[in-house]
């Protein structure tokens, strides 16, 4: 299992966290959703099989327009 993060910038309260952690909840292979509000970082626990687009569209989906893949 790995762990990557993204900077999401519209992250501003905890509908936004519920928002994000129940979309990327239901990506097979998100093990673990961790949403930061002021730092406006999510990080994920995942699979290998798990990827960045796969992600960003979780986040997009949540209501997010912009997201940077951190690490």
């Amino acid at each position: 299992m790995s762990e990557r993060q993204y900077q999401v910038p519209g992250i501003s309260c905890e509908h936004c966290v519920r928002a994000i952690t129940n979309e990327l909840s239901e990506i097979d292979g998100v093990e673990v959703v961790s949403v930061s509000i002021p730092d406006k970082l999510v990080t994920i626990q995942q699979h290998a099989d798990v990827t960045d687009t796969s992600v960003i569209a979780g986040i997009s989906e949540a209501g997010f327009d912009e997201t940077i893949v951190v690490a």
